[in-house]
C-alpha cells in the first residue's frame, strides 16, 4: 500500500517515513500542498497523511479538492493547532483522523493502520481468500496456517490482490500502487512479481488468475 506523507518540517517528515517504511509502506514525502495536490491528482495513494500548515496551500484546501474530485482515500491530519474548530473544520472537508502535535510515533502507526483497515477491508482486522490470510494490524500473511514471509515488493503486490479478492487489477493499477514517486514504477516488473508468488501459492489451491490484456485478480476454490 502506499502512503503520501505531506509535512513542511523536514526533520519530521523523515523521522516519519522512516517509520512507516520500517513498517512495509512505500511512502511519497512532500513539503507544501501544491506539490501534494498534484500528486494526488495523479498518483494512487491508499492514504494521505496532510499536516494542515503547509507552504503554498494549507492542508485543509488540499483536502477540499481532493474530495471536490471525488476522492476516497484515507486522510489523516496533523496539526500543532489543537482548537476545536480546526478539528471540526478538517472533518467537515472530509479528513477521516485528526491528529495533533506533538505524538508518538506508535500512535500514527495505530491510527494508519486503523484507517485503512477501515477504508480497505471494511473495518475487519483479517482478509482472507481460501487459505491465504492477511492480518492488516501485524500486516503479516499466513498460508495454510504456516506464515508466509514476503520481500517487500511481492508482499505490497499480494497486499493489494488480497484487498480485493476476485476484483481485477490491471498491471498499471498494481506499479501505481506498488513503485513510489523515486522509484522506476514498471508494469513489466509487476509480471516478475507475479510469476514469483505463484511459485510460492503453487498447492494451496490460491491462484493468482491472467485475463489477458486486462490484468490479474486473486481467487480460491470455494
Amino acid at each position: 500500500m502506499r502512503i503520501l506523507l505531506v509535512e513542511d518540517d523536514p526533520e519530521l517528515a523523515d523521522s516519519l517515513a522512516r517509520a512507516l517504511k520500517n513498517g512495509g509502506w512505500t511512502v511519497d514525502v512532500l513539503h507544501d500542498g501544491v506539490a501534494a495536490d498534484l500528486a494526488l491528482r495523479s498518483e494512487d495513494y491508499a492514504l494521505a497523511i496532510l499536516d494542515v500548515g503547509l507552504p503554498r496551500q494549507d492542508g485543509f484546501e488540499v483536502l477540499r479538492k481532493s474530495r471536490e474530485r471525488g476522492q476516497t482515500l484515507a486522510v489523516l491530519m496533523l496539526t500543532a493547532r489543537g482548537e476545536v474548530a480546526d478539528r471540526v473544520r478538517g472533518l467537515n472537508l472530509g479528513a477521516d483522523d485528526y491528529l495533533a502535535k506533538p505524538f508518538e510515533l506508535s500512535e500514527l502507526e495505530a491510527r494508519v493502520n486503523a484507517l485503512l483497515r477501515r477504508s480497505l477491508m471494511g473495518g475487519e482486522r483479517q482478509q482472507q481468500c481460501g487459505a491465504l490470510i492477511y492480518d492488516l494490524n501485524d500486516r503479516r500473511f499466513s498460508l495454510s496456517g504456516e506464515p508466509l514471509a514476503l520481500p517487500s515488493r511481492e508482499h505490497a503486490v499480494l497486499e493489494n490482490l488480497i484487498a480485493r479478492p476476485g476484483r481485477l487489477m490491471s498491471k498499471e493499477q498494481l506499479a501505481g500502487k506498488v513503485f513510489g514517486l523515486d522509484q522506476d514504477a514498471s508494469p513489466e516488473a509487476i509480471e516478475i512479481y507475479i510469476s514469483r508468488l505463484r511459485r510460492k501459492l503453487d498447492g494451496s489451491g490460491v491462484r493468482i488468475v491472467t485475463f489477458r490484456g486486462l490484468g490479474y485478480l486473486l481467487e480460491a476454490p470455494a
